[in-house]
């Protein structure tokens, strides 16, 4: 079974930082794509960052600049670090990978995590 757990969330003041992790767990051979999605209360879920082939990023127009993600294939893990937020970004983040394991190729969701930001 494969397993992805987020961690890191939480209340921040607008303008501080936070990271966020994910770590998949299971019997992995390798990770294809890995994304943030934030959905916040009555709205769309929407992709925040994505990162494929440990180095090639991209970003939604609303945390350009701000948010930065990165992968670390060794430990199946994707962060995603939050520079200067602010309550817009406020929702549930959850961590998304496109893995490949014992099950074969298939697309994973993490259970999400609360970010909070307000002063």
């Amino acid at each position: 079974q494969v397993q992805l757990v987020e961690s890191g969330g939480g209340l921040v003041q607008p303008g501080k930082s936070l990271t966020l992790s994910c770590t998949a767990s299971g019997r992995i051979f390798g990770i294809d794509v890995m994304r943030w999605y934030r959905q916040a209360p009555g709205k769309e879920r929407e992709l925040v960052a994505g990162i494929t082939g440990g180095s090639s990023t991209s970003y939604a127009d609303s945390v350009k600049g701000r948010f930065t993600i990165s992968g670390d294939n060794a430990k199946n893990a994707v962060y995603l670090q939050m520079n200067s937020p602010k309550p817009e970004d406020t929702a549930v983040y959850l961590c998304n990978m496109m893995l490949f394991s014992i099950f074969g190729k298939r697309n994973y969701w993490g259970q999400g995590t609360q970010v909070t930001v307000s002063s």
